[in-house]
């Protein structure tokens, strides 16, 4: 029988925290006097209470180490729980959302997809448009010390490669999961801080350059506006593709900075392997722009270098509707969504290093093929990736191809057309924000969609953040029986 106390307990303690975090929106309404600060009391002392009651029932329970069952009932759980939670404003407040609308908007919030619900968001008050934000920047940080804490000790996807880059302490989970969260927060406060600053002196205002911190940082994508960053056309959006790219690279290695060591950063393979993928296709973007749209060479390198850096790093931001650009674009941007940032970062999708070694893998089966007697071995970042490695890899690659297909034919069986069902199925499993068409694309949202559809898509967000078999485990008899 496997104790749920240490999982309990650690969730109740999140959820008030979650709560007391509240108290920032409640402040920022109070202050603009917009009315809506009785909606984020009550959410408030809701979540505290009924978090502080989970914790302290299963305090009795609670042990430095975790089991493997318990860490993967709590990585799953704290994501399915905290959206819960998070719903209750916009179901009480300016908004009132149903309860499927709401959690859509929750979970998409805290898996940093950025799909979206909500019409209006200009006229929205500033409390509730805070509280997006800040459920995109919590879905962030968390995401990151899942990747370097529990995700290598999971075994998921190959991410055991990364093991050897975590922080020491012992083997004793919680501790570690404490101790990276602090080193990590510290980075990812600091480059939101920036962030912000810069947002500030390329003319944003105070409030918009908060938000757009928020969310630009946790690659989320919530905007304050419904044309998203459309709004802000220029310097801008240089800004924000940097940042975006920051929140892309691997946390640890920012760490490691602050530690004095400048080499590892440069030296990552898997961030190199993503600076030139980006680099690469803004070009041929650019030129496509200058060439077929006969766009001007400085506009059209902007929203290349915008667009493509905000879909391949899963942000989801649109300055502009891209799908009017061509079908080379359309289909482009589709793939590149698939794609992702580095490991270890707040990027969703397949990621990159993953590419990485399917590729090393192909690489060394085709020299196997001239050289039967040879002895090759893949290799990674200069190490030999064991086969345990590259199983986990193969394995994440055709679990994910094939719930993305079955997902697709689901959303299909709801009523959606062929082209919102298939990149709504890759944008929520990808976790990036808009898909493709008219309905949900860069210039629509998922407000119209049905109620199934909405379901499906919002249990695909935390499918896809978690990295599939996390969430696909605990339906295994086998999982509950060991």
């Amino acid at each position: 029988m496997i104790d749920l106390r240490p999982v309990g307990y650690v969730i109740g303690l999140l959820v008030v925290a979650l709560g007391a975090t509240m108290l920032l929106p409640l402040g920022l309404d109070l202050w603009q006097e917009n009315g809506q600060w009785p909606v984020f009391l009550e959410s408030a002392a809701f979540t505290v209470i009924v978090g502080g009651v989970l914790a302290m029932a299963c305090a009795n329970g609670v042990k430095e180490t975790l089991t493997l069952q318990q860490t993967f009932l709590l990585t799953s759980g704290v994501w399915l729980v905290l959206p819960v939670f998070g719903a209750i404003p916009f179901m009480i407040g300016a908004t009132e959302a149903r309860m499927v609308d709401a959690f859509f908007e929750a979970m998409s919030g805290l898996t940093t997809t950025g799909s979206t619900v909500f019409t209006g968001l200009d006229h929205l008050p500033e409390g509730l448009l805070l509280w997006r934000s800040m459920l995109q920047w919590f879905g962030g940080v968390g995401i990151i010390v899942v990747a370097m804490v529990f995700l290598p000790e999971l075994k998921v996807g190959g991410m055991q490669i990364f093991r050897s880059e975590a922080f020491d302490t012992g083997g004793k989970v919680l501790p570690r999961a404490a101790q990276i969260a602090q080193r990590i927060s510290i980075a990812y406060l600091a480059l939101t801080i920036v962030c912000f600053l810069t947002y500030l002196v390329v003319g944003l205002g105070p409030f918009d350059a908060v938000n757009h911190a928020l969310t630009t940082m946790s690659t989320g994508g919530f905007s304050t506006y419904d044309s998203s960053f459309g709004t802000f056309q220029g310097p801008a959006e240089y800004v924000a593709a940097v940042f975006m790219v920051l929140a892309s690279l691997p946390f640890v290695r920012y760490v490691q900075l602050m530690a004095g060591a400048t080499r590892p950063i440069f030296t990552d393979s898997q961030v190199r392997a993503f600076l030139w993928t980006i680099a690469v296709l803004i070009v041929v973007m650019t030129l496509y722009r200058v060439l077929a749209n006969d766009d001007h060479l400085e506009h059209a390198f902007r929203e290349a270098t915008f667009n493509v850096t905000s879909i391949m790093t899963g942000t989801g931001y649109a300055s502009v509707d891209y799908q009017l650009w061509g079908a080379f674009p359309v289909v482009v941007f589709f793939f590149l969504g698939l794609i992702g940032g580095c490991a270890g970062s707040t990027c969703c999708s397949i990621k990159v290093f993953r590419f990485q070694l399917l590729f090393a893998s192909i690489k060394t089966q085709i020299r196997r093929i001239y050289a039967p007697h040879g002895i090759f071995t893949p290799r990674y970042d200069g190490r030999p990736v064991t086969e345990e490695v590259l199983s986990s890899v193969m394995a994440f690659f055709v679990l994910f191809t094939v719930s993305l297909g079955v997902l697709s034919v689901l959303l299909a069986m709801t009523g959606l057309d062929f082209v919102t069902a298939v990149s709504g199925a890759a944008t929520a499993l990808a976790n990036i924000g808009p898909g493709l068409g008219d309905t949900i694309g860069p210039a629509g949202n998922f407000a119209t969609l049905n109620d199934t559809a909405k379901w499906l898509l919002s249990a695909a967000m935390l499918v896809g953040r978690l990295e599939l078999l996390v969430v696909y485990a605990l339906f295994s008899v086998h999982f509950w029986r060991n």
